[in-house]
C-alpha cells in the first residue's frame, strides 16, 4: 500500500472530470474543436476509471475494509469544523468502479451518437461535470461536503435534462426536475442540521457512528424525524413517490443523458446515501426504515403498472428505473443495505446497456421514440437486439443473469424480516416488469416493420455497439462475479460465509431462500408468458381496449401531473403566499419595523417634554430629584 500514492490518486480520480470542464468551458481553442471536446473528457473519466481499479485492487490485496483518512481543513470556526475529506473504502470505491465503468462506456457511446449536434462541446463538459460531482458524493466522508455535491448533482441534472434548451418540452422538464429535487434537499438539509444538533456538532459519518454507539439514547427521541427527513433527499434524488413526476420527463435529454442519469449517477445518489448512512437508519426505536421500506414497495408497483401503457421506448425504461429503484429502497428499509447495494450494481449494468441499446435504436429509426412505429429490427441490427434482449432479461430476473441475483436477493430479504406485505409487492412488480418488457421487445424487434424508417433502419456503427458489448457482458455475469460478497463484507462482515465454489455462487440464491426464488423464477414466466400471449405478431395494442378507463390511468400517469400542476401547486402557492404576506405586513413590517418605529419616536417625544429650554423648570426638576433620592434612602 505504501508504494502507492493513494492520495494524489484520490485527489485526481475527483478532479481530473473538473479539470476536463475547466479545459472544454474556458479554453476557446478547445471548445471551437468539438472532437477535442470529446477526447478530453473520455480521456478524463477512463483516466479515473483505471486509478479507482488500481486503488480497489490494492484494497482488495490488503484485506483491510478502508484507506486511511484523506483530509483537509476547509474552514474552522469556534466548534464547528469543516473538511473536505475524502473516504475511500470497499462501499464507496465499488461506487466509484460503477461511475467511472459504467460513465466511460456512455461517454464513449456519445462520442458517435452526439456527432453533428451544434452543441458537442457543452455537451462533455456537462457530461465531466456530472461525473465530478456524482464522485464527489461518493468519496465525502462527511454531510456537508455530500451536500454540496448532491446540489452540483442537480445543477448538472439540470443542465444535461435541459441541453436542447431550445425545446419547450426539454426546457420545462429541467425545472421539473431542479425544482422537484429542491423538495426533496430542504427536508434532507432540515434532517442533517437536526442530527449535527443532536450529535454532537459532528458531520463526519465515522465521528457520527462512534458517537451515537455510545450516546444512543440522545438520539433516540428525534431518530424518526432525522431518518425521514434525511430520505427526503434520497426520494428526491430517486424519485420516490410521490417526488417520482420528474424522472420520466428527464427523457427530453439526449439519450446517453438518460442511460447517466437512470444508471450509474443521479438516481443512484439516494440509494448510495442511505446505505452509506444506515446507521443512523437502523437506531433502536426508530421507525423511519418501516416508513421507508413502504414508499419503495409502493413505488416499484406503482411504477410498474404505468409502464404497461406508455409507448415512448426511453418512457417504459424511465419507469422501470423508477419500479428498481423502488426495489433498492425497499431492500434499505427491510434492514438490507447489502441487496440494496447489490442491485444498484447490476441495475448499473442493465440499464446503461437497455438505455443505450434504446439509443441505438432511435439512432437508426431517424429519432422515433413510438414503439408501435418500429417492428422487426432484429432482423436489421441483430447486435443491438442480441444485447437489449440480454439486458431485458436481466432486468426481468431471469437465470443466471444478473438481475435474478439481485432482484432474488432483496425477495429473499423481505421474507427473511418477515415483511410479506412488502415481498407481495415486489413480486408483483417483478410479474409485470417482465410484462412491459417483453411487450417492449416483442413490439420493437419482432413483427413486420410499422414504419418507412423502421423498414430502412442499420446496424448500428462499432462505436456505438462495443459499450454495448461490453455492458451486455457484465448484465450476464454481474452476479457470480462476487459483488454481493464484497458488500456483504463491509455491511455485515460476521455473517459472510466462504463461496467453496463458482457453482455455489450460481445456486446461492435458492441456496439461501429457495422460496424466494421459486416465487422469482414464477414471476418471470408469468410475465413472460402474458406478454407473449397479448403481444406477439400484433400490428395495435389490445389493452386499451380491454382495460378502458384503466388503461388511459395508466397511459396519463394516474393523473400525478394534473394533480400536482392544478390542484397541489395552485394550494400550497396560496396558502405560502397568505403566510407571507402575513408574515411581512405584521410581524416584519409592523412589529419589527413600525414597532421599533414607534417606540423610538415615542421615547423621543417623552424626553423632548423635559426639554423646555426654563430655567424654573430645570430647578423644579433637580429640586424634585433630590426629594425622591432623600426619600428612597430615608424610606429604608
Amino acid at each position: 500500500m505504501s508504494e502507492i500514492p493513494i492520495e494524489k490518486f484520490a485527489w485526481l480520480i475527483l478532479f481530473l472530470p473538473l479539470v476536463s470542464v475547466a479545459l472544454i468551458s474556458l479554453i476557446p481553442g478547445i471548445k471551437s474543436r468539438p472532437r477535442v471536446s470529446a477526447q478530453i473528457s473520455i480521456a478524463a473519466v477512463v483516466v479515473c476509471f483505471l486509478l479507482t481499479s488500481i486503488l480497489y485492487f490494492v484494497l482488495q490485496n490488503s484485506g483491510q475494509q478502508q484507506f486511511p483518512q484523506i483530509t483537509a481543513t476547509w474552514l474552522q470556526v469556534d466548534y464547528l469544523r469543516i473538511d473536505i475529506g475524502l473516504k475511500l473504502d470497499a462501499l464507496s470505491m465499488m461506487m466509484m468502479l460503477i461511475v467511472t465503468g459504467v460513465g466511460g462506456l456512455i461517454h464513449i457511446f456519445s462520442w458517435e451518437y452526439m456527432k453533428g449536434d451544434p452543441g458537442y462541446s457543452r455537451y462533455f463538459a456537462c457530461l465531466s461535470l456530472f461525473i465530478f460531482s456524482m464522485l464527489g458524493i461518493v468519496m465525502a466522508d462527511n454531510f456537508l461536503m455530500m451536500f454540496i455535491f448532491w446540489e452540483l448533482v442537480g445543477i448538472s441534472s439540470y443542465l444535461l435534462i435541459g441541453f436542447w434548451y431550445e425545446r419547450p418540452s426539454a426546457a420545462d422538464a429541467c425545472k421539473k426536475a431542479f425544482l422537484t429535487n429542491r423538495l426533496g434537499d430542504f427536508g434532507f438539509l432540515v434532517g442533517i442540521l437536526l442530527v449535527w444538533a443532536t450529535l454532537g456538532h459532528r458531520l463526519n459519518f465515522d465521528a457520527l457512528k462512534q458517537y451515537l454507539d455510545k450516546h444512543t439514547l440522545e438520539f433516540a427521541g428525534v431518530a424518526t424525524a432525522a431518518g425521514l427527513l434525511v430520505f427526503c433527499g434520497a426520494a428526491g434524488k430517486s424519485a420516490q413517490f410521490p417526488l417520482h413526476v420528474w424522472l420520466p420527463d428527464a427523457m427530453e435529454g439526449p439519450t446517453p443523458v438518460s442511460a447517466l442519469i437512470h444508471a450509474a449517477t443521479m438516481v443512484a445518489a439516494g440509494v448510495y446515501m442511505l446505505c452509506r448512512i444506515y446507521f443512523l437508519l437502523d437506531v433502536s426505536g426508530s421507525h423511519a426504515l418501516e416508513v421507508i421500506a413502504w414508499i419503495g414497495g409502493i413505488t416499484a408497483l406503482l411504477a410498474a403498472v404505468i409502464a404497461i401503457q406508455q409507448n415512448d421506448i426511453k418512457r417504459i425504461l424511465a419507469y422501470s428505473t423508477l419500479s428498481q429503484l423502488g426495489y433498492m429502497v425497499m431492500a434499505v428499509g427491510t434492514h438490507g443495505p447489502t441487496p440494496a447495494m447489490f442491485h444498484l450494481t447490476t441495475h448499473a449494468f442493465f440499464k446503461a446497456l437497455l438505455f443505450l441499446g434504446a439509443g441505438a435504436v432511435i439512432h437508426a429509426v431517424h429519432h422515433e421514440q413510438n414503439i408501435w412505429k418500429m417492428g422487426a429490427l432484429r432482423k436489421k441490427m441483430p447486435t443491438t437486439f442480441v444485447t437489449f434482449t440480454i439486458g431485458t432479461l436481466a432486468l426481468a430476473g431471469c437465470p443466471p443473469l444478473s438481475g435474478f441475483y439481485s432482484k432474488d436477493g432483496i425477495l429473499g430479504q423481505a421474507m427473511e424480516t418477515h415483511h410479506y406485505g412488502l415481498f407481495i409487492l415486489g413480486l408483483l412488480a417483478a410479474i409485470l416488469t417482465t410484462f412491459y418488457m417483453f411487450r417492449l421487445v416483442f413490439v420493437a424487434f419482432y413483427g413486420a416493420p410499422r414504419s418507412e424508417a423502421a423498414d430502412h433502419a442499420h446496424e448500428a456503427p462499432g462505436m456505438l455497439k462495443w459499450p454495448l458489448i461490453i455492458l451486455a457482458v457484465f448484465s450476464f455475469i454481474g452476479g457470480v462475479i462476487g459483488i454481493e460478497g464484497v458488500y456483504g463484507k463491509f455491511f455485515e462482515p460476521e455473517k459472510v460465509e466462504h463461496v467453496a465454489s463458482w457453482v455455489d455462487g450460481i445456486m446461492a440464491p435458492i441456496n439461501d431462500s429457495p422460496l424466494a426464488a421459486a416465487f422469482g423464477i414464477l414471476a418471470f414466466l408469468a410475465g413472460i408468458a402474458a406478454a407473449f400471449a397479448f403481444y406477439w405478431n400484433k400490428m395495435v395494442d389490445p389493452l386499451p381496449e380491454k382495460l378502458g378507463f384503466l388503461s388511459r390511468l395508466m397511459r396519463n400517469k394516474f393523473y400525478f401531473d394534473e394533480f400536482y400542476e392544478h390542484v397541489l401547486i395552485p394550494c400550497t402557492q396560496e396558502a405560502l403566499a397568505k403566510l407571507a404576506n402575513g408574515i411581512d405586513r405584521w410581524i416584519i413590517g409592523g412589529f419589527m419595523v413600525r414597532g421599533t418605529q414607534g417606540t423610538t419616536e415615542f421615547i423621543g417625544r417623552a424626553l423632548r417634554l423635559v426639554q423646555t429650554g426654563s430655567l424654573q423648570t430645570y430647578a423644579f426638576l433637580l429640586v424634585a430629584g433630590v426629594a425622591l433620592v432623600l426619600y428612597l434612602i430615608l424610606a429604608r
